[in-house]
């Protein structure tokens, strides 16, 4: 009838598949156990797999991507790279901001703000470092503050890195997702001749490999 696809099924004997196509250049394979719905299902969810609809997810919430890939392993080790780069910022932000206010309290002396005392080793004492010690304690003070900050910052940039990764991770599955994985590769071998080129002016007998997937 005009206006109307027709569906052909050919069955190849040996072999519980069934190759049914609309059109010479869009078929589909049905296998055993599957009904013709939902292999035209299944084709069109692979048609419709889009690395841009991954980064899209990922960059909203990291791990949203993996799970759009099927890629649910991966999610826990995102987060746990995640969790531990959290704990890194929070613990060098607060010793950064107490050696910080330790060290400004040390210069100023004000008898009414000595934050610094927090901070001095158990085997000294206020007088010692306010004393014959307070060059040495004040350039201690200032380095546990850089030491500090310095973390902090490399650990603000590991999480935009983890972010980052996460989203080119996802992209990456994406557009392998349909890719032929399978192990039915095969190696053909055989004698080839050789055109006569720029280099040579007659046939020469080679050996032409090809590999089949």
């Amino acid at each position: 009838m005009a206006g109307t696809s027709s569906l052909q099924a050919q069955f190849k004997q040996g072999v519980d598949t069934t190759i049914v196509s609309q059109t010479p250049t869009d078929s589909i394979s049905v296998t055993e156990g599957t009904t013709v719905e939902e292999a035209f299902r299944q084709k069109e969810e692979e048609k419709i797999h889009s690395p841009h609809k991954a980064t899209f997810y990922s960059a909203i919430l990291p791990g949203l991507g993996q799970a759009y890939n099927k890629k649910y392993w991966k999610i826990p080790i995102l987060y746990a790279g995640i969790g531990a780069l959290g704990y890194a910022i929070h613990f060098n932000s607060t010793n950064y901001t107490k050696y910080k206010n330790a060290y400004r309290d040390f210069l100023i002396r004000d008898p009414g703000n000595k934050s610094y005392e927090k901070v001095i080793p158990v085997n000294l004492t206020i007088e010692d470092v306010e004393g014959q010690y307070a060059d040495w304690f004040e350039q201690a003070l200032r380095n546990k503050r850089e030491y500090y900050k310095r973390y902090r910052d490399l650990s603000y940039i590991g999480m935009v890195a983890v972010y980052v990764l996460n989203m080119i991770d996802a992209t990456v599955d994406a557009h392998f997702y349909n890719f032929d994985v399978s192990d039915d590769l095969s190696m053909d071998i055989r004698p080839a001749v050789l055109d006569p080129g720029p280099f040579r002016d007659q046939n020469k007998i080679g050996i032409q490999l090809s590999l089949n997937f």
